[in-house]
This record gives structure tokens, sequence and C-alpha cells, in this order.
């Protein structure tokens, strides 16, 4: 059974996933950001895969992904960072990124190199639902490797059910139509849509994104999700920080239990 599927089925509430991006600070920090998640308590992880034009995500993001690349990252780069990584971690792994990289690799390469390495699902932000279907989902499918899909306030209710239809995991539910480390908190509005969503009964759960940052909007998303997804806040943790596996242990402490 893949790791996400297993992950939801055996822990369907507050978990919490882990965004960074590979090859930041430094080149060779990637191995040793995900083996510091995987023992500070993290419940999966999503690692980046740095683009020249990252246009969904804010500034902080934007800085890491241009950091990384300046530092010598590549998607090849990343698949030798991750060879072997089962041998340390058990946590589900997820890559995101932008889907012009992936192309240009090969999607059916691009899987099968997921599969060797254990990566579990791919996030591609800007691959059309209908594209994804038509053309790559056999390919998804040969490898194991699950598609998660983002819905955001402005998704409609037939699309959101075409989604939770065809997905495995979880769906990535945007909280608010910005980029990413732009909100600060949970506003009136995300909340109307979360309980818009929640009354849809999908089939699949959610991991709520964008705007948490700490123990009360963690807590606060898992009200309404399976849990939630922190990107650019983890970044500046990573980014001020010269002992990572000591400060990704105590900010993963301080999300999940309060100070």
């Amino acid at each position: 059974m893949n790791r996400i599927v297993s992950l939801f089925q055996n822990h369907p509430t507050h978990n919490l996933n882990l965004y960074f991006t590979a090859g930041y600070p430094k080149l060779e920090d990637t191995r040793t950001i995900l083996k510091a998640l995987q023992e500070s308590g993290a419940d999966l992880v999503e690692i980046g895969m740095p683009y020249s034009d990252p246009v969904a995500d804010g500034e902080t993001i934007q800085i890491s992904n241009q950091q990384a690349l300046e530092n010598g990252m590549s998607v090849k780069k990343l698949f030798e960072q991750l060879r072997g990584m089962r041998e340390e971690v058990s946590l589900p792994v997820l890559l995101m990124g932008y889907i012009n990289p992936v192309i240009q690799f090969g999607i059916e390469n691009f899987c099968q190199h997921c599969a060797e390495v254990g990566v579990d699902g791919l996030i591609l932000p800007d691959m059309p639902v209908d594209e994804y279907l038509e053309f790559y989902k056999p390919i998804f499918d040969r490898y194991g490797i699950l598609n998660i899909f983002l819905i955001t306030p402005q998704t409609s209710e037939k699309r959101i059910r075409q989604i939770d239809s065809n997905s495995e995991g979880f769906i990535y539910m945007v909280s608010s139509a910005s980029v990413t480390g732009s909100q600060t908190g949970v506003s009136q509005d995300m909340e109307a849509y979360f309980a818009r969503v929640n009354a849809m009964n999908l089939r699949n759960p959610r991991l709520i994104g964008f705007g948490i940052k700490d123990h009360e909007t963690f807590e606060k998303a898992c009200q309404h999700a399976s849990g939630a997804i922190i990107g650019s806040a983890f970044i500046r943790v990573i980014q001020q920080n010269e002992n990572l596996a000591e400060a990704i242990t105590s900010y993963v402490s301080s999300v999940k239990q309060g100070a």
C-alpha cells in the first residue's frame, strides 16, 4: 500500500506535512533535513524541486528556489540525493514543483526514478486535471505514484468532485487565492470555505496549506481537515539556524504540541 494512503488510514487527524526546498540552504542539506523531519515527529514531507519561475510562491520560497539553483540543484541531483533514503526514512515523501522540469526529464523517466528512490507522490500545481487524466495517469499508476491535486476557494463543486473521484492519498486544500507565505492566520472567509468543502463529504482526506505557521494555526486547520502543510514558516526556520536538526526538532514540537 502507498505510504500516503496508509498514513491517513492509520492516523486520520492532526497530520503535519512540512515543505522544504531541495538543496537549500546548502546543496547537500536535503538528506539532513529529511532525516531530521523523520526524527522530529513530522507525519509526511514535501520536497520542493527548485524552479526558476515559481509563480505560486511568495518571497521566502522564491528566494530558497533561487539559492538552491545557484547551489547547483537539479532534478537529476535530487534523485541522486534521495537514493537510499528508505534505509533511514519511513515517512511518506512527496515531490512538489512545476510541470516543465518534469516534462523535460520525461514523465515516465521521472515516475520511474520516483519509484526507485521511494517517493510516494507528486504535487504539480500547474498540471491541468484533464491533461493528467488523459495523458499521464496510466504512467503514474504504473509506478505507484500518487498525484495530489490542489483546490482553492474558487474551485467549483463540480471540479472538486472530479478531483475527489480521481484522487488517492489526500487533497491539498489551498486556504486562499494568494501566494505562499502571504497569509497570517485563518480568516472567517477561510472557515466558510472549509465548512463548504466539509459538507461535500468527500472520500479523500484534506490537508490545508497557505497561512499555517504555528501551533494555533495548525490546530485551527485540524478542526476542518486531516492536518496541515507548512512551507514558508519552515523555510525560515532552516534559513535562520545553523544547527538544522535541533531547530527542526524544536519547531515541529512547537507546532504539534504548543510552546
